[in-house]
């Protein structure tokens, strides 16, 4: 399925640049960046998603102990 981008112009220029000196396709780096951004993009905005839970006394939290010794890690 085909996507359509729209990005400053600074960031194509450097894309074509990038490309144009490596013999490689804009869509090869397009698609690297996002295979390699996508899970810090997850891990960032489902952790945003998570605080908000936990300010709102919506997400349980536990303390190190209470989970060392759930876990049988206290010494």
């Amino acid at each position: 399925m085909p996507i359509t981008v729209r990005l400053p112009r600074e960031v194509e220029e450097r894309i074509d640049r990038l490309a144009r000196l490596t013999g490689r396709t804009k869509s090869y780096y397009l698609r690297e960046l996002i295979l390699k951004g996508l899970d810090d993009l997850e891990d960032y905005y489902l952790a945003a998603e998570v605080l908000e839970k936990i300010k709102k006394g919506e997400e349980p939290t536990f303390s190190l102990d209470k989970a060392e010794k759930e876990l049988g890690l206290e010494d």
